[in-house]
This record gives structure tokens, sequence and C-alpha cells, in this order.
């Protein structure tokens, strides 16, 4: 049976097509094991996700969670006495997320390789939730897009394709506007493409906005882009 899971803007599990629908306790589960492609030790699960909890409680905690998520025709998580991993037939975003990303990073990947996709490099991951090891990833997944979008607007500038070039520069910068490497790339495409007073407008418009919102100066790296034009 197709079981996909959703972790980017929000939590999802979809068994056959249709929802499934999971208490929050195994929710946290799932995502942990889905955030960590291998089998770990349940010690170490129950650890994490219960922190507050004495050992004890915690892997109860664990057991229950797990109870919860047994069905007679899915297989969600793997689980033996003394490692716990996700089913190994579920397909979830993030990871197609990173696959992308790492592709796009890769210098072996070939010029007419390259593409956006945006619905695989957007959206953040589980946008609603505080946990310590969440914001870790999420911090992890939100700089590695960044660097694979940046580098696509430079590879596809490079070959000639300004319009796909644009594109992913602006899509790094929407996903961190503030991210002063994205407005450089953007910049670079312009320039490549023969537009100068298009980067100058785009320059112009990043410094008002680091100023205004940061109280800070474009760096000396995006000066000299544009030195001489501005």
């Amino acid at each position: 049976m197709d079981i996909r899971l959703t972790l980017l803007d929000g939590f999802e599990l979809m068994c056959g097509g249709k929802p499934v629908p999971l208490p929050r306790s195994s929710q946290r589960l799932v995502a942990f094991l889905a955030l960590h492609d291998r089998p770990l030790l349940r010690l170490y699960v129950a650890g994490v996700l219960w922190l507050d909890s004495s050992e004890e409680r915690s892997c109860a905690n664990l057991r229950s969670a797990l109870w919860r998520l047994r069905g007679p025709k899915t297989q969600i998580v793997e689980a033996s006495t003394t490692h716990v991993r996700l089913g190994r037939e579920v397909v979830v975003d993030v990871r197609s997320l990173v696959s992308a990303a790492r592709c796009l990073l890769d210098p072996e990947t070939l010029a007419e390789e390259l593409a956006i996709d945006g619905e695989t490099l957007e959206g953040d991951l589980l946008p609603d939730w505080y946990d310590e090891w969440v914001e870790e990833e999420r911090e992890r997944l939100r700089q590695l897009r960044a660097h694979a979008l940046e580098s696509l607007a430079d590879r596809l500038a490079q070959a000639g394709r300004y319009g796909q070039a644009v594109e992913a520069g602006l899509a790094a910068i929407r996903a961190d506007p503030l991210r002063e490497s994205a407005h450089r790339a953007l910049i670079r495409v312009h320039l490549a493409e023969g537009n100068p007073g298009e980067a100058v407008r785009h320059y112009r418009a990043f410094q008002a906005r680091i100023k205004r919102e940061l109280g800070l100066a474009p760096s000396p790296r995006m000066e000299d882009l544009v030195r001489g034009l501005a």
C-alpha cells in the first residue's frame, strides 16, 4: 500500500490516498524517525522525545506511541526489542527535498539536468512544532535549500539559461528575504545577462531593506559586485 508522509508545512500521513489520524505522541515518533533514515536505539528515541520523563516513563511512552501505529495492512514503523525505524516503504517529502538539493549542489550534475521544482524545494519543516530536535533539523534544511538554489542560479546563468536562473534566484530570496548571498546570486544573474540596470535596482532595494530591518549595510562582497554601477 502507498504510504506517504508530509513534514513540510505541516504533518500529514497518507495510506492508500487516505489520511491517517494520529495522536501527537505518535506523530512526534513518526517525524523523528523520518528525519533519521536508519534504525535507532529505542532508549535513545525515548530519551529524546520524552526528555523530561524518567527512563522508565519515557520507554512506556514509546511503547504506547508504537502501539497506536499498528495496523493490519501497513507498517509505518518497524520495531524490534532494541531498535525502531520508519517503515522502508514510507515516502517522505523531506527526503525528496534533500535528494534534490544535493543533486543541485553536485558539480557532477550536468547542466541539462539542472531544474527547479518549487514543490520539492519549498516549505518549512513542521513550522508549528517547537521541539529542539525539530528546530535543529529545520535550520539544516533551510541552509541546504538556500545553498542549492543559489548554486542553481549561478550554474543556470553560466549555461545561458537566464530566465530559469532568475527564477532560482528569486526562489532563494523567497526562502530567506534577508539572506545576502541569495541577493548576490540574483544580481550575478542580471549582470551575466547584460542587465546592469536590473542589478543596480535590486542592489538598492536590498540595501534599503537591510538598513530598515537590521540596521546593517551590504557586505564588501556585495559592494564589489556593483562597484562602478551604483
